[in-house]
């Protein structure tokens, strides 16, 4: 590892702060150059669109490329200065111009955000031994849902080398045995692999399948009597779906079924904005319906025919109202809480 990926490991780059920093924009590199020691020494610092730091040393004596602080073993005492300048200067750029994160691969940061997002819940850094070992617990019951690691790609795959950080989540052993034949899934790393898998988070499976994922694994770890698992909330946008429309021709509807929903489950549509208020409930009548039509921008496999039961007014059942009962995030189906069943039941019948 370099100097530079050590020093700008597990950092978001901010390029406002880094052209108010000095850096000039040159094509898609951000370029500074400055003096050191007596100025006999000028360092170049690149940063990339992407934030990728990169750094030279030049001897103005000489008027050459000055490696030798790089190499650590044997260092001398006139290369170890040059080398704790280079150091210093790096250092004052991360911490004026760059942010933390949590970790190394962007997805990684992503889902972690996304769960923040949908269950509240951080990532904890629970062994001082593996600083890079984040666990996901469910606050209710306290239990494990994903472990994100930092590993030796090797540990996965014995051809292959290099830092990899993958997320481990608990599912069925029969969906396991189907995705260890897709790329990007492996057999579970430190972990029981009958019921644990480990998925790389290079950016192979798409964010939407792995919070999919991880939504499964997740209801390993709920204590059953805060949620109903025969009701769904599911959100629905207005741009995509005329709602109304479809329900002025018939009271039944066909609909994206994304999850495990079974005939006589009961599915609330939350309806995003302008709305963003849960406004309709149906039963579903029919599952596991395969999708006729294909559309590059519809990733639908199956749906499902759900019939209308109630319709809500807007605000009723609004967002701000569905964060009282811990409902932070509504991105795509998920089980309906007890106490927000009993509300809707109490509120209907006080109509």
């Amino acid at each position: 590892m370099t100097i530079e990926e050590e020093i700008f490991r597990k950092t978001k780059v901010n390029f406002d702060k880094i052209v108010k920093y000095g850096f000039k924009k040159e094509n898609h590199l951000y370029k500074y150059s400055i003096n050191i020691i007596n100025n006999t020494f000028r360092v170049d610092i690149e940063i990339n669109n992407i934030g990728i730091v990169k750094g030279k040393v030049f001897d103005l004596s000489f008027k050459e490329e000055y490696i030798n602080f790089r190499i650590e073993e044997n260092i001398g005492s006139f290369a170890n200065q040059v080398r704790e300048e280079f150091i210093n200067l790096l250092k004052d750029i991360r911490n004026k111009c760059f942010s933390r994160k949590n970790f190394i691969y962007e997805q990684s940061n992503r889902i972690a955000e996304l769960l923040k997002e949908k269950y509240g819940d951080e990532p904890e850094f629970e062994w001082e031994k593996f600083p890079g070992y984040a666990t996901f617990r469910n606050k209710d019951s306290k239990k494990w849902y994903g472990i994100i690691m930092n590993i030796d790609k090797n540990k996965l795959d014995k051809n292959s080398t290099g830092e990899v950080e993958i997320i481990n989540i608990k599912l069925e052993p029969n969906k396991i045995e189907i995705l260890l034949k897709q790329n990007g899934f492996y057999p579970a790393y430190h972990m029981n692999k009958k019921n644990w898998i480990s998925v790389i988070l290079d950016d192979t499976i798409s964010d939407e399948k792995i919070m999919s994922l991880i939504d499964k694994s997740y209801l390993y770890t709920v204590v059953n009597k805060n949620i109903n698992k025969n009701e769904w909330i599911i959100p629905a946008n207005p741009k995509y779906f005329d709602i109304e429309k479809a329900l002025k021709e018939n009271n039944t509807i066909i609909w994206k079924q994304s999850t495990d929903i079974k005939i006589n489950d009961i599915v609330y549509l939350y309806v995003a904005d302008p709305y963003s208020s849960i406004m309709y409930k149906f039963k579903v009548k029919k599952v596991n319906i395969p999708y006729k039509y294909k559309d590059k921008n519809l990733k639908i496999k199956k749906v499902m025919e759900i019939e209308l039961i109630e319709r809500y007014e807007k605000g009723k059942l609004s967002f701000k109202k569905l964060k009282e009962f811990g409902i932070n995030a509504i991105r795509g189906p998920r089980y309906m809480p007890l106490s927000l069943s009993k509300y809707i039941t109490e509120m209907i019948d006080k109509l």
